[in-house]
């Protein structure tokens, strides 16, 4: 199982990646392994501000169909269109050309409330 140290991880097994006031979000590689061969990412909040816990979007796998949940609040400014032709890039790598989106981070303090790697792993019984 691959959990970068330079990340944070929310127990919703999503990852944020910070670079200054912006942040990348993704979903970690346990994550894609328990959805199986993603096939489309709907994102479609670009631009609102949202809050911790909230819904961005959803993924969907061939059997199933999962909530996106921001890890901490901002304004999404970007989805990765390279999903829309290639949502399976979050299988193969989750955690650099299968990004999700990218927000501006209206509480950045916010971050330290997120799992480093190394208590991600105790959550998930590594």
């Amino acid at each position: 199982m691959n959990i970068p140290a330079n990340l944070k991880y929310s127990e919703d097994h999503e990852w944020l990646r910070i670079e200054g006031n912006e942040a990348y979000i993704g979903i970690t590689d346990y994550a894609q392994h328990e959805l199986g061969d993603i096939v489309y990412v709907d994102v479609d909040t670009v631009g609102e501000t949202l809050e911790s816990g909230e819904t961005f979007g959803s993924i969907e796998a061939v059997k199933t169909v999962s909530d996106l949940l921001m890890p901490i609040s901002g304004e999404v400014l970007e989805v990765n269109a390279a999903l829309e032709d290639n949502a399976a890039a979050i299988n193969s790598d989750p955690y650099n050309e299968g990004w999700i989106i990218k927000i501006k981070m209206t509480n950045p303090s916010e971050a330290d409330n997120l799992k480093d790697a190394a208590s991600y792993s105790k959550l998930l019984g590594l």
